[in-house]
């Protein structure tokens, strides 16, 4: 298929207005190259949390969309984030997955690169021409790097709307898990990866909108909660509320008092001091056992602590990277309960976990058959139900809609219909 073809019906892909949308997006090749030139490559993306470089000399390995980065903090304190290519034949120039260094060099030929990303050894330098500066070989940068309550991200458009205005009001629900301590928020237990047969997008679309599959998809994992087996209205919520942002989506129960199902992160927690620093509405609402997405495919969990990034590996794989935050005032023995029962819940093997990697996977095996691909999928639930509430910021639904994955998705259909940085004519 070629990129013209592409061009000509990608528009008819996603049919916001209709709530339908094509299973196309899910296993075409060239749409998925697409993607990474028009969604990744000028999307902020996370790439890290603060606390995983707290020194100078600290350095993370992470990625953005396919490609390979390294988060570091230099000799004055400063954070870069590098792509992980040696200017010199291409290999990496860091394999470890994080640490601390002087610098980083290529194990291919010898090239050494400072934490400023200067190139600052070159053997057999005299073997190069008087033109070659090695100020001109450093290692590319991403041009923008920003930080929200210790989410580093970063893009590589040159000339982004900032940070802050891309998460708009969905900083207000992120907040609800991020600001519960003044001195803000820590990762602790590493970060787990795991590989998942599936499209990326079913993954970052569920955590914006579907509550809806929870009570079937979870039926077991609900019932282990239960005392008595069965589940109650304590934990199989009916009534809440969907924020409805440009891509980015939250669901989250309304609950009279909030809960953390890690019993001693609950008895830990103090409530009226929540209640004065983060209001009502979000101590009721986003801070319950919610879920939610910051476009293209960061995902948090409040009550869990759990956030994530759903790497995309090719059309048919993505690639999860999970951690464990906590507030930093959290003494030990609840950090380690809180990274516990993200572990047994959310973690590769937790008891949820693996309810939806095996969906998504059933979704992605069946949707290349020739019928089967041509046959638009339902995105309906909820239509023409969003509004202000009058009590949460922006735009919101019902908890069992649609609305925020239709966003998710005409806000993809935007980018992949908009020609990207690089495809411009320069003036």
């Amino acid at each position: 298929m070629t990129t013209a073809r592409v061009s000509g019906y990608r528009e008819g892909l996603v049919d916001f207005a209709a709530g339908r949308i094509s299973r196309e997006i899910f296993v075409n090749d060239e749409i998925y190259r697409e993607e990474q030139e028009r969604v990744f490559a000028r999307s902020w993306l996370f790439v890290g949390h603060e606390s995983q470089i707290p020194r100078p000399g600290d350095f993370f390995v992470s990625s953005m969309g396919e490609e390979s980065v390294i988060l570091c903090r230099d000799r004055a304190g400063e954070v870069h984030v590098f792509l992980n290519s040696c200017r010199h034949r291409g290999a990496r120039v860091c394999r470890a997955d994080f640490g601390s260094t002087r610098s980083f060099t290529c194990t291919y030929h010898g090239w050494s690169y400072d934490l400023e990303g200067k190139l600052v050894s070159v053997p057999n330098k005299d073997g190069y021409p008087d033109s070659f500066r090695a100020a001109d070989w450093g290692l590319v940068e991403v041009p923008h790097v920003d930080s929200y309550r210790g989410l580093i991200f970063g893009t590589w458009n040159p000339q982004p709307d900032s940070l802050s205005e891309s998460l708009g009001e969905m900083a207000w629900y992120m907040d609800a898990m991020l600001d519960h301590d003044p001195e803000g928020t820590a990762v602790v237990g590493g970060v787990h990866k795991w590989v998942l047969e599936g499209n990326w997008k079913l993954a970052a679309e569920q955590f914006a909108t579907d509550w809806y599959h929870v009570n079937m998809s979870h039926a077991s994992a609900l019932m282990v909660l239960s005392p008595n087996g069965k589940p109650s209205d304590e934990i199989v919520h009916r009534s809440g509320r969907q924020y409805v942002g440009n891509g980015h989506g939250a669901g989250f129960p309304v609950h009279h008092k909030n809960r953390f199902d890690a019993q001693t992160v609950h008895e830990w927690m103090d409530y009226a001091a929540l209640r004065q620093r983060l209001g009502d509405a979000r101590v009721e609402g986003p801070m319950t056992t919610g879920h939610a997405t910051v476009f293209p495919n960061f995902s948090y969990l409040p009550v869990n602590g759990s956030i994530r990034v759903w790497h995309p590996k090719g059309p048919d794989h993505m690639e999860v990277w999970a951690w464990t935050i906590v507030d930093k005032s959290m003494p030990q023995h609840v950090r380690e309960a809180q990274r516990l029962y993200n572990l047994r819940t959310f973690g590769p093997s937790g008891i949820f976990e693996q309810d939806d990697g095996e969906n998504w996977s059933e979704v992605q095996a069946i949707s290349r058959g020739f019928i089967t691909n041509r046959v638009a999928l339902n995105y309906q639930m909820g239509i023409g139900s969003e509004r202000d509430d009058g009590r949460h910021p922006g735009l919101t639904s019902e908890l069992y809609s649609d609305a925020a994955g239709r966003a998710f998705y005409n806000r993809w259909r935007e980018l992949m219909n908009t020609p990207a940085w690089h495809e411009r004519k320069q003036p």
